[in-house]
C-alpha cells in the first residue's frame, strides 16, 4: 500500500514539474536586463520599456533691466505702478458694470415680453369674451322676436276660431271668454273624472276619441261645478304655443320641449313702456369737448383725468393704435394728442419749460410806479481803494475784517446820505479772479463808479471793468482816488480814459470825473452830488405793490443759520412769510435783516437783505422771484435742477472715462484731484475758474467737488478714494473730519486769501510735469590708436582736445562729422587705472558700451543730460 502512495506521488510530481530554475540556469548580460511579461501556459515574451524624461527649463542667459535704466526715480515709479492699477481696478469694475447693466438690460426685455404676452392673452380673452356675449344678445333678441310672432299667431288664430264657433250655455245664451289658465284647470280635472280608477302618473288624453264624445255636456268635479267645456279648448292642437299658467304638471313638463315658454305680449309692452319714460326722464347727455392741455409727458390716468374720461377708454383707444400701455405708464405728447383728436377733444401743447411763464414780470401801471435809491456798483483794479471809498460814505473800516487786506466777497449795502437820500452800494473784488462777481455786479446796477488810483493808472482790471459796464450799458463815473499822494496825477489818468473812449467833461465829454482821497475823507460830497445827479437823470423807478422780484449777490451757509443769501430786490415788496425760488433753491421768508443786522419786516425796491429759510444755497447771480404755493416753486427748482445736470452732463461727455484712463496710462496727461469747500458761493466759483485755467496738456485740475459749508467726513471719504487734496477757504473741518483724514492720509489745506491757493495749485501742477532735459557739453576727444584686447574688446587711445571727458557720461562717435554712435562711456583710464575725468591735453583709454566699429581719426564727443523742473 505504501508502494501504491509513492507511485501516485511519484505521478503528481511528473505532473507539475519540478519548481525551480528551468534548464537554462541563470541568464546574464544583456538578456538578464531585457524586460519579460509573462504568461499562461508557463509563456513569456520579450517587452519594450518606454522611459519618459523630463523636459527641463533654463531660463534664458539674459540679465533683467535695472530700475535705473527706464530713468525714472523711485517715488515716479511708484506714482506710476499706483496709477496703473488703479486704472485697472477701474476698468474692471467698469466691465463689472457692463456686464450688470447687461444682465438687468436682459431681464428687463424679458420681463417686458412676457408681460406683453400676458396682455395679449388678456387682451384675447377680454375680445372672446365680448364675442359669446354679443352673439348670446343677438341669440336672445331673435328668441324674443320669434316668441312674440308665435304668440300673435295664437291669438289671430284663438280670435278666428271664437269668431266661427261662439261658446254657448245649455240655455243657448253665449258665455264670457275664459282666459287659457282657467279652461286649462277645467280639462285637467275632466280628464281625472273620467277615468277615477286611473293611477296618478297617467292622465287620459284629450285626444281620444272616448274623452272627445263627452263634449259639451255638464260634468260634476270637485273643483268646478256646471262647468261648461268648450270645444274649441278641447279640440286645441298640442302644436300652438301658449303661455304656461298655474302649477307646472308632468304633462306639461313633458312637453315643455314641444312648448317653449316665451315672453307675454304684456311683458314686452310693460318694458318698451318703462323704457320711453326712462329717456324722457333722464335725457341723454351730449358729449362734452374739452381744451386738454399735454405736456411732452403724461400718464394715461392723467390724459383721462384732463378729457373727463374713463381710463380703460382711454387704455382702448391705445390698444387699438397698437401702444399697450397701463393708465400708470406714461406716454408722449404726440400720442396724446392722437388721443385726445380721436377722442373729439381739442389739444393745447405745451413745453416743461412754460412752467416758469409764472415768473414773466408783468408790466407795472404808471401810477404805481414811485422813485427808488440808485443802486451803485464801485469797480476798479485791486488795491485802488474800492472798499476804502465805501468806507467813506459808510464811515465805518470794512477793510479792516478782510483777510488779506482786499475785498474776496461782494458786498451790499445802503446808505443813507446827509441829505436824506439813500444810495445802495456794491462793493465788488478787484482780484482777477472775480471776474464774474464783476460782472453780475455790472448786470444788476444802475450806476457804475470807477475806482482809478491817481498813483498808479489804469491796470488790467480797470479795462475789464471798462468793459463790463460797456456790455451793461450803465453811466460810468470815474472816481480819481488818491490825488492826495506826492506822485499822484489825476490828469494822466484822464487822458489815459481816452484811449478806451471815456472822454470826461473837462474835455468835452459826458463822462462825470471826480478827483477824490478815500483816506483823507476828501471831496467825498462832491462824488455824492454827482451820483445823486446822475440817478435823476436816470429817472430811477419801480412799483412795490407787485410780488417781489430781485437777483441773489451772494449766498453762504452758516452754522446753525442754514443758507443764507443777500438779496437785492428790484421791484415789488419782500416780507417774511413769501415763498421764493432762487436758482435751484426755493423756501420761505423766515427772516430780514439789513445790512447792520437788524430785522425787518419788509424790503422795498434797491434794498438789500439777507433771507433766512432756504433750502439749498443758490448760486450768486440767480434770479429771485416771490411765488404764489409751495408747488409752483419746488415745480420750477426741480426743472432748474434737471437742466443744471443736462447742461454737466453734456460737458463730461465730451472725454470720455475711458479716454482719460488711456491718457494715463500712456503718461500723457496727469491730474490733481480737488475739493474746494468755501464760506460763499462767490469765493468757489472764482477759486474754481482760477485753478482750471492752470491745466495745460499735460496736467489737469479735476474738480471733485465743490461747495459752500465745512469739511465733512464725506468730503474726506471722497479724497481718500481717489487721492485728492482737500482746500478749505475760509472754512474748516469738523473734529470727525479731522481724524478720518490723519486715519487716511488726506491732505487738508486751509487758506483765507486767493493768492496762496493760486500759487500752491501752480507750485503741485508743476512738480507733477515731466521735468525738462538739457543736453550740457563737456569735450573733445580724437582718437590716435585703437588697441584690442581680449575680454575686453577694443581700447580707443585718444587725445582729449577741448573740454573735458568724464566717467559715466554720454558719448558720440564721429566719423567725418557724421554720427555713427550715440551711447553711453563704458571705461575711462590713464595709464592702467580708471580715473574720473580726463582734462583737454592729456591722452586716455575709452571703451564704448556695446559698440567695437572704432577705427583711427574718429571723433568722441562727451557730453550730459540735465533734468530741469517746470513750472507753470
Amino acid at each position: 500500500m505504501s508502494d501504491t502512495k509513492e507511485t501516485s506521488a511519484n505521478k503528481l510530481s511528473l505532473n507539475k514539474g519540478t519548481l525551480g530554475l528551468k534548464s537554462g540556469g541563470v541568464k546574464t548580460g544583456a538578456a538578464a536586463s531585457r524586460p519579460r511579461q509573462g504568461f499562461a501556459n508557463n509563456r513569456d515574451r520579450n517587452v519594450k520599456v518606454e522611459v519618459r524624461r523630463k523636459r527641463v527649463y533654463q531660463k534664458p542667459n539674459s540679465k533683467a533691466p535695472s530700475p535705473e535704466s527706464d530713468g525714472l526715480s523711485e517715488a515716479e515709479r511708484q506714482r506710476r505702478i499706483k496709477a496703473l492699477q488703479g486704472a485697472a481696478e477701474l476698468e474692471a469694475q467698469r466691465q463689472n458694470d457692463i456686464k450688470e447693466s447687461e444682465r438687468r438690460a436682459e431681464e428687463m426685455r424679458r420681463a417686458r415680453v412676457e408681460r406683453e404676452q400676458a396682455e395679449q392673452v388678456q387682451i384675447d380673452a377680454v375680445a372672446e369674451t365680448e364675442k359669446r356675449r354679443l352673439e348670446k344678445i343677438a341669440a336672445d333678441k331673435r328668441a324674443r322676436e320669434e316668441a312674440a310672432r308665435l304668440v300673435l299667431e295664437q291669438e289671430e288664430k284663438a280670435r278666428t276660431a271664437a269668431s266661427r264657433t261662439p261658446p254657448r250655455t245649455r240655455r243657448g245664451k253665449p258665455t264670457k271668454s275664459r282666459d287659457l289658465e282657467t279652461e286649462a284647470l277645467a280639462v285637467e280635472d275632466v280628464a281625472v273624472d273620467l277615468n277615477p280608477t286611473a293611477k296618478s302618473d297617467t292622465k287620459p288624453s284629450l285626444m281620444d276619441p272616448d274623452n272627445l264624445g263627452l263634449a259639451g255636456g255638464r260634468i260634476k268635479t270637485k273643483k268646478t261645478q256646471n262647468l261648461e267645456i268648450a270645444p274649441s279648448n278641447i279640440n286645441r292642437k298640442d302644436s300652438e304655443t301658449r303661455r304656461r299658467s298655474g302649477k307646472l304638471t308632468l304633462h306639461q313638463a313633458l312637453d315643455a320641449d314641444e312648448n317653449p315658454r316665451v315672453r307675454s305680449m304684456a311683458s314686452l309692452r310693460r318694458a318698451k313702456e318703462k323704457e320711453r319714460k326712462k329717456n324722457i326722464l333722464t335725457p341723454r347727455k351730449e358729449k362734452v369737448v374739452r381744451e386738454v392741455t399735454i405736456p411732452e409727458t403724461i400718464t394715461v390716468a392723467a390724459l383721462a383725468n384732463r378729457m373727463a374720461e374713463r381710463s380703460a377708454d382711454v387704455v382702448k383707444a391705445l390698444m387699438k393704435m397698437g401702444v399697450m400701455a397701463t393708465q400708470n405708464q406714461t406716454i408722449d405728447a404726440d400720442t396724446a394728442e392722437l388721443i385726445c383728436e380721436e377722442m373729439g377733444h381739442k389739444v393745447k401743447r405745451v413745453a416743461e419749460s412754460d412752467i416758469e411763464d409764472i415768473l414773466i414780470m408783468q408790466s407795472d401801471a404808471p401810477e404805481d410806479l414811485e422813485a427808488r435809491p440808485p443802486v451803485v456798483t464801485i469797480m476798479g483794479h485791486v488795491d485802488h481803494g474800492k472798499t476804502s471809498l465805501l468806507d467813506a460814505f459808510r464811515s465805518t473800516d470794512i477793510a479792516a475784517d478782510e483777510a488779506g487786506g482786499i475785498t474776496q466777497h461782494i458786498g451790499a449795502y445802503q446808505v443813507t446820505m446827509s441829505t436824506g437820500d439813500r444810495i445802495t452800494f456794491l462793493d465788488t473784488p478787484g482780484h482777477e479772479a472775480f471776474t464774474a462777481m464783476r460782472m453780475r455786479g455790472a448786470r444788476v446796477t444802475d450806476i457804475v463808479v470807477l475806482v482809478v488810483a491817481a498813483d498808479d493808472g489804469i491796470q488790467p482790471q480797470t479795462i475789464e471793468a471798462i468793459n463790463h459796464a460797456k456790455a451793461a450799458d450803465v453811466p460810468i463815473i470815474v472816481a480819481v482816488n488818491k490825488t492826495d499822494k506826492a506822485d499822484a496825477d489825476a490828469m494822466r489818468i484822464r487822458t489815459q480814459l481816452l484811449e478806451h473812449d471815456l472822454v470826461v467833461e473837462e474835455m468835452g465829454g459826458e463822462v462825470i470825473a471826480v478827483d477824490v482821497s478815500a483816506k483823507n475823507r476828501v471831496n467825498i460830497d462832491a462824488l455824492e452830488e454827482a451820483i445823486l445827479v446822475q440817478a435823476e437823470i436816470l429817472e430811477l423807478k419801480a412799483s412795490a405793490k407787485n410780488a417781489a422780484r430781485g437777483s441773489v449777490v451772494e449766498a453762504r451757509l452758516e452754522r446753525g443759520r442754514g443758507s443764507v443769501a443777500t438779496i437785492l430786490v428790484q421791484s415789488g415788496t419782500l416780507r417774511v412769510g413769501d415763498i421764493f425760488v432762487a436758482g435751484q433753491a426755493t423756501g420761505r421768508v423766515r427772516a430780514l435783516l439789513d445790512d447792520h443786522g437788524k430785522h425787518l419786516v419788509k424790503a422795498v425796491p434797491s434794498q438789500p437783505v439777507e433771507i433766512l429759510g432756504l433750502q439749498g444755497t443758490p448760486e450768486a447771480g440767480d434770479n429771485f422771484a416771490v411765488v404764489d404755493h409751495d408747488q409752483a416753486a419746488r415745480e420750477i427748482a426741480e426743472y432748474r435742477s434737471r437742466k443744471a445736470r443736462a447742461q454737466k452732463q453734456v460737458v463730461a461727455a465730451r472725454g470720455t472715462l475711458e479716454q482719460m484712463f488711456n491718457q494715463i496710462k500712456a503718461g500723457e496727461i496727469k491730474e490733481l484731484a480737488l475739493i474746494i469747500k468755501t464760506d460763499v458761493q462767490g469765493s468757489l466759483e472764482a477759486i474754481t475758474a482760477s485753478l482750471l485755467k492752470l491745466a495745460n496738456d499735460e496736467v489737469k485740475v479735476r474738480l471733485l467737488h465743490g461747495a459752500v459749508g465745512g469739511i465733512t467726513e464725506s468730503d474726506v471719504t471722497l479724497a481718500a478714494s481717489v487721492g485728492g487734496v482737500i482746500i478749505g477757504f475760509n472754512t474748516r473741518a469738523n473734529p470727525q473730519a479731522r481724524d478720518l483724514a490723519q486715519q487716511d492720509g488726506v491732505d487738508i489745506r486751509y487758506y483765507d486769501v486767493i493768492y496762496d491757493v493760486i500759487d500752491d495749485a501752480k507750485k503741485i501742477l508743476g512738480g507733477l510735469l515731466a521735468p525738462e532735459q538739457r543736453e550740457k557739453f563737456l569735450g573733445y576727444a580724437d582718437i590716435r590708436e585703437v588697441f584690442a584686447i581680449s575680454r575686453t574688446g577694443k581700447i580707443a587711445g585718444c587725445y582729449v582736445t577741448e573740454g573735458k571727458v568724464k566717467r559715466g557720461a554720454s558719448v558720440r562717435l564721429l566719423r567725418d562729422d557724421v554720427v555713427i554712435y550715440n551711447g553711453a562711456l563704458k571705461q575711462l583710464r590713464r595709464f592702467k587705472d580708471d580715473v574720473r575725468d580726463v582734462a583737454a591735453g592729456y591722452e586716455c583709454g575709452m571703451a564704448l558700451e556695446n559698440y567695437d566699429d572704432i577705427k583711427v581719426g574718429d571723433r568722441i564727443e562727451c557730453f550730459e543730460i540735465e533734468e530741469i523742473a517746470r513750472i507753470l
